[in-house]
Formats: C-alpha cells, sequence, structure tokens
C-alpha cells in the first residue's frame, strides 16, 4: 500500500539507508502491522549496487583497500556488475553455521576440495540484515552479530578453514514487544532508530 511504500522511501532517505556506520533499525508492533512487509520492500526503492564482478560476497570496486574487500578480490581491478541491494533474512532456527557461513560439504565430500561456504552474513554485506522476532533470537547468536555488526567484519576459524571477509550491514529487527524483552546490548544497536507500530496503521513515532 502506499503507507508502506512512503515508511520505506522515509527510512531509505534517511542515514540509516546501507550506511555501516549507522546501528539500525528495531519495528515493534503487534501481529499484522506489516513490519516484514515493509523491511522487504527496501530493496525495491534503493538503486542496484555495483561491485566486482563474480564476488560472493559483493565487494565495492571502489574501494581500493585489501581491509575493505574479500580476500579474494584484494586490490585487484576487476570487472563490475550490478547488484540488487540485499534484505536477507535471518530466521529464529538459523544455525550458526548457517549465519557465519562453513565448509561446503557437497564439494568437500564429492570433489575433495576444501571450500567456504558463504553464510548470511556474506549475503547481507552491503545492504541488510533482517531479523523477526528479534527479541526471541538466541544470545548466542546474538553476541555473534554484535560482534560483527561493530567490526564490519565476519571471521571464520572452523573446519580447518581461516579467512575473513567484509560484512556491513544495517541490521533491522522488528517484533511483538508482547512476546519479551530485547537483550540490553542488541537493544543498544538496534535503538539508534526505532520505530513503534500499532494496529491501527496510523501512527508512527521515533524513538
Amino acid at each position: 500500500t502506499r503507507y508502506w511504500r512512503d515508511w520505506s522511501s522515509d527510512v531509505c532517505s534517511s542515514d540509516l539507508a546501507v550506511d555501516p556506520t549507522v546501528g539500525g533499525v528495531l519495528i515493534m508492533g503487534d501481529r499484522g502491522t506489516g513490519k516484514s512487509t515493509a523491511v522487504r520492500a527496501l530493496a525495491d526503492l534503493l538503486p542496484p549496487l555495483k561491485v566486482v564482478s563474480g564476488c560472493p560476497y559483493g565487494c565495492d570496486p571502489t574501494q581500493k583497500s585489501a581491509n575493505n574487500r574479500c580476500e579474494t578480490c584484494g586490490v585487484k581491478i576487476a570487472k563490475t556488475e550490478s547488484r540488487a541491494v540485499p534484505v536477507v533474512d535471518l530466521p529464529l532456527g538459523a544455525t550458526e553455521d548457517r549465519v557465519v557461513g562453513a565448509l561446503d560439504l557437497e564439494k568437500a565430500l564429492v570433489q575433495g576440495v576444501r571450500e567456504f561456504a558463504p553464510g548470511l552474513l556474506a549475503k547481507a554485506h552491503r545492504g541488510f540484515l533482517y531479523i523477526d522476532e528479534v527479541n526471541l533470537l538466541e544470545d548466542h547468536l546474538v553476541d555473534l552479530l554484535i560482534d560483527v555488526a561493530a567490526s564490519g567484519e565476519n571471521v571464520v576459524e572452523r573446519e580447518g578453514l581461516s579467512l575473513r571477509h567484509p560484512a556491513k550491514f544495517v541490521l533491522i529487527g522488528s517484533g511483538n514487544p508482547e512476546e519479551g524483552e530485547l537483550r540490553p546490548q542488541l537493544l543498544d544497536r538496534l535503538d539508534r532508530k526505532s520505530t513503534r507500530l500499532n494496529s491501527s496503521h496510523a501512527n508512527i513515532s521515533y524513538a
């Protein structure tokens, strides 16, 4: 609806839109108030990103420092392509392997190749990582997200793999306040811009 499109446009036009220096946004409201719909509309409203062609992390070709690119891209001059701004869902039941990435078991077993399979953090780089019912997220994933969001980098040391890749994203959480409180650390990260929706869809207030 126009109401939700207008709300999404407001978020996109603010300093929240794909600015990794902004902590994130928290959307709290009753069930059925369209929280998820509003968040997923963001990708359609933002211009596409220029990325290094073929890069699984969507590295920024304008960044010349190796610290701002993955180990594969490094500082090489590469071809570019356009991709939609990622809006990645992190489901409550996600495992740590799915979030941070892990050994690609299929390639390891079939081809005997030890290769990293990027996780949700890699897919969200330069975009949005969205958690519905964020107040129900498991504590160990909360700690992980806070660390990565603060550093802008995902460091993987597991299953014989040792690598790091950029993971700069805007964290968006939504939830029903009746289902539990947010952990203080996550609240600090998200509550720099917060929105409360009521069941009438009539009022939006920023904390």
